[in-house]
């Protein structure tokens, strides 16, 4: 149970991570305060936030924040909202910052009133009570962090209240304490700038790893029946992809890694992060939260993108603007995720494991890009529309761009007039243009990911160049996109032993087996970064295993790779090639029941 602990409180960065339940005020109030502290901040998403019941905010509740809190006017003598709105159209971040603080105290002060006013039924009164610390939860990480003495004193309150109420114990003392909560409740939280939580924490509203079904990897090598432990470039650059050690300090304290995006060389359909996402699959990266100097001064977010068959699909950026894949690895860490310096090592890994990315197999297509013969009727009339020319798009064909014979790509950037000028006659517009492999399972689509379907993108395209299409053209159309689209097997399928973990762990015993090469070249910066980003996810991973009794030999191997690094950080190689053979006959011994 001991070993059980240790790795659940690691869970924060985990791959497999499990939806904690907040109070919706106390997230919200969370949401807020990181968006507010972002710059540019997003004050659409912001009054969003608290004005609707915006799914993509994953604790949004049943009502929208702002009809909550304007139930609480009688008991505050106004609407606690109010002075949210008039921060929010007044562009005010920190006054907003206040506002909410305020608002979250008062609905948490309404609930201790209901507990005093349920003392008589205990039960009752402890259902009151457990709302009302939801609501505190959320004022918890910025009390701990600018006074732990408070932090701890009210901490106290709320456990002997909510013992006293379990036994049904004396009322004079439940008074006392509901009393002292009230008052640390005003005195930090509604007579002055509240205590706020550190920057570098990811919000509750936001998700950097929960995406299901998990997309399937497709690695060429692989197809090709090589083992990746054979490759170290690959295998080195395959953890690279999954760590956040190489990211700048924001990003490596939200966990932010490749991966996060571009999970298993796909797109992560449930990333979102408040005040960077407008919506879920989208985020925007140069702004000034993970650095400053990288800060655009819009937001802008942008639909990730797949990166599957990516050594084919040059230049690189939603706007092609980097011709090489290995600039554009740098440009991420370095340029949009304030990371070091990478060295050589570490781009030349990268792109050796990126340009590993294939295309998930197509049934429906030929070699040449054409339908084959598994497919519609509908798809193939509407392959006949997508080589037709058109007056109105300069007698060009949707496959004028889309290539079928070139993976659907041109390798060439053009502005269809999805993007809006920065000025009348600005010639900004032009975007790379992405390919249709795979597409039916990377919705929503366009740069900014405005249109939900390819039912949608077909509508847009006969609005915008009036192709004059009708009903059955467009559902046509549609048919065939989704036929270029379609893939097999295109998400991961885990049943009894094969499950999430045991795909992770087998990853992370590829990862370490560059030590193999590290070790003999006594290459301690790249094997400590290797060591730290395995130990790390191995124990955050072990909370999502399905055999718990074999969390003690999880626990072994994370002690073991810990004793590898401390031998390679005291640059003792002979200790750590014995260290890293123990750790190998341990791992080889116990593969079997970790799943």
């Amino acid at each position: 149970m001991l070993c059980l602990a240790v790795m659940a409180g690691n869970a924060a960065t985990a791959h497999v991570a499990s939806r904690e339940q907040w109070h919706p005020l106390a997230a919200a109030y969370l949401d807020v305060v990181f968006a507010s502290r972002i710059d540019p901040v997003d004050w659409r998403g912001i009054e969003r936030r608290y004005a609707e019941t915006d799914p993509v905010y994953r604790h949004a509740g049943t009502a929208p924040a702002f009809a909550s809190l304007a139930r609480l006017s009688d008991f505050a003598g106004r609407d606690p909202a109010a002075a949210i709105r008039r921060a929010i159209a007044g562009r005010d971040a920190e006054g907003l910052r206040v506002a909410a603080a305020r608002a979250n105290a008062v609905a948490l002060r309404a609930r201790l009133e209901k507990v005093r006013g349920l003392l008589d039924r205990p039960r009752a009164a402890l259902a009151q009570l457990g709302i009302a610390r939801g609501i505190y939860r959320g004022f918890e990480a910025g009390l701990l962090a600018s006074d732990r003495n408070e932090h701890r004193r009210l901490g106290l309150a709320w456990l002997s209240l909510t013992t006293l109420l379990s036994r049904a114990g004396e009322r004079d003392e439940a008074e006392r304490l509901i009393g002292m909560l009230d008052a640390g409740i005003r005195a930090r939280f509604e007579r002055g700038p509240p205590p706020l939580p550190p920057r570098d924490g990811l919000p509750p509203g936001g998700a950097l790893r929960e995406q299901e079904p998990l997309p399937r990897l497709v690695l060429n090598f692989e197809q090709r029946g090589v083992d990746e432990k054979r490759l170290f470039l690959v295998a080195y650059g395959d953890m690279l992809f999954d760590s956040p050690e190489i990211m700048g300090p924001r990003a490596r304290a939200l966990g932010f890694a490749c991966s996060s995006c571009h999970n298993r060389g796909d797109v992560n359909r449930a990333l979102f992060v408040p005040g960077l996402s407008h919506r879920a699959g989208g985020i925007d990266v140069d702004n000034g939260f993970f650095d400053p100097r990288g800060n655009d001064g819009r937001f802008d977010p942008l639909d990730v993108p797949s990166l599957r068959g990516i050594r084919f699909t040059a230049p690189y950026g939603r706007n092609g603007r980097i011709a090489s894949l290995r600039e554009f690895a740098r440009n991420v860490i370095v340029g949009e995720l304030g990371g070091p310096e990478p060295t050589p090592l570490m781009l030349d890994a990268l792109v050796a494991y990126m340009n590993e990315f294939d295309f998930l197999p197509a049934p429906l297509l030929a070699r040449d890009g054409s339908l084959n013969g598994r497919t519609s009727e509908a798809a193939r009339r509407g392959q006949a529309i997508f080589n037709r020319p058109f007056a109105a798009m300069s007698g060009r064909s949707c496959a004028s761009c889309h290539i079928p014979d070139g993976n659907f790509v041109d390798g060439r950037r053009h502005d269809i007039g999805s993007v809006a000028p920065s000025s009348p006659h600005a010639r900004d517009g032009a975007l790379d243009t992405p390919t249709l492999l795979g597409s039916l399972y990377t919705a929503p689509y366009f740069h900014d990911g405005s249109l939900p379907t390819l039912a949608a993108v077909v509508d847009w395209f006969d609005g915008r160049y009036r192709l004059g299409l009708d009903a059955g053209e467009k559902a046509d159309l549609t048919a065939y996109l989704e036929a270029v689209g379609a893939g097999e097997e295109p998400y991961e399928a885990f049943d009894g032993k094969n499950t999430r973990f045991r795909l992770g762990f087998d990853e992370a015993s590829t990862f370490l087996s560059t030590l193999e090469t590290l070790i003999p070249a006594r290459d301690r910066r790249h094997a400590l970064l290797l060591l730290k980003t395995v130990g790390r996810d191995l124990r955050a991973d072990a909370a999502g295993m399905a055999n718990t009794a074999a969390l003690a030999r999880v626990s072994e191997l994370a002690g073991r790779i810990d004793a590898v690094s401390d031998a390679i950080a005291a640059e003792d190689w002979l200790a750590a090639e014995r260290l890293w053979a123990q750790y190998k006959r341990t791992e080889a011994r116990h593969a079997a029941e970790i799943y």
